[in-house]
């Protein structure tokens, strides 16, 4: 039998065939050692190939092969330093939800899920969320992010889930695709599912007024089927975003305005970093890219990995005269 993975717990996987129904699954002994350095050797969005165990009183699938994924989204694993994450496999667009202060999301964690989506050819739209709770200040943070974005040829929304802002936009850009919910705790990723579904209420917690951070509603991820003819993948928040397998030399690739630039420069292995009559360089004395970018650049080129701490916060803040500069 064939399905798609719908759910993963790390033991169990639920598994939907094309007839529509779902089956609990395992993955056989040998399968699991097969060489994969991830922590999770199958994840939500999977195309697998799985047999019935009815030597049992409860029928458990027995997974024995997984199909070529078309792309993915991983990244270091949180504790395994050696190993990976899959967060999500067979991926038409990812949204990037991203709050200004409730809680803060930072310019090195856009950027560097940017340059994974990139890397792995994902549509990748970013979603300024939780409008509703904007003052001046943040009104200007969000519009400054949206410009520096914008210009380099993402798509951009604006959303209110609790005011119903902006949900018909994302609903178009759902339809007919499977798409992923990320970004960190607290960034409302349930809650606008519960707006675009309010059939599925999914389990929501408020913001730690302390700490600014979210608190973990979603455990694993899990796919959703919805009613306006899209599948969504809800994910677990995550703090950082550690790359994966990327050569200095390619990272520059990544970032879609400094690869325009690519040619200019006077070597063509240019890294943009020391070298004489480099386009990129050039263009960020000039204005013409943006300093957060650049930064953000030389942390993954430096392999300096954005760690999994709250203080990450404070490193970064998207609002900073460094941003601006």
């Amino acid at each position: 039998m064939t399905g798609t993975v719908y759910k993963s717990t790390g033991s169990f996987y639920t598994v939907k065939t094309d007839d529509n129904e779902f089956f609990e699954c395992r993955i056989k002994g040998k399968f699991r050692m097969k060489g994969i350095k991830s922590t999770n050797p199958i994840a939500v969005g999977d195309v697998v190939d799985f047999e019935l165990d009815e030597t049992t009183d409860e029928t458990v699938g027995q997974i024995h092969n997984i199909h070529p994924r078309k792309n993915y989204i991983v990244r270091k694993s949180v504790n395994l330093s050696k190993q990976t994450h899959i967060i999500a496999s067979n991926i038409d667009v990812v949204f990037l939800l991203i709050t200004i202060n409730n809680p803060p999301t930072t310019t090195s964690f856009i950027d560097r899920f940017l340059v994974t989506a990139e890397a792995y050819g994902i549509e990748a739209v970013l979603i300024f969320n939780k409008i509703d709770t904007h003052d001046e200040a943040m009104i200007d943070e969000q519009l400054y992010l949206q410009y520096v974005y914008s210009q380099i040829g993402y798509k951009c929304l604006k959303i209110s889930s609790t005011e119903k802002k902006g949900l018909d936009q994302l609903k178009e850009m759902m339809i007919g695709k499977t798409s992923m919910f990320s970004g960190h705790s607290g960034v409302g990723k349930s809650t606008l599912v519960n707006a675009l579904e309010p059939n599925l209420n999914l389990k929501t917690k408020h913001i730690s007024e302390q700490s600014k951070q979210g608190q973990h509603t979603t455990t694993f991820a899990e796919m959703y089927d919805l009613s306006f003819d899209a599948k969504i993948i809800d994910t677990p928040g995550i703090k950082g975003f550690g790359i994966v397998d990327m050569e200095s030399a390619e990272i520059s690739d990544y970032f879609p305005e400094f690869f325009k630039l690519k040619e200019q420069c006077k070597f063509n292995n240019c890294l943009h970093k020391d070298e004489p009559h480099c386009a990129v360089k050039d263009a960020l004395e000039n204005n013409k890219i943006a300093w957060s970018r650049y930064n953000s650049y030389l942390k993954i080129l430096e392999g300096d990995d954005e760690h999994y701490r709250q203080d990450v916060y404070n490193d970064d803040r998207i609002a900073s005269d460094e941003t601006r500069k």
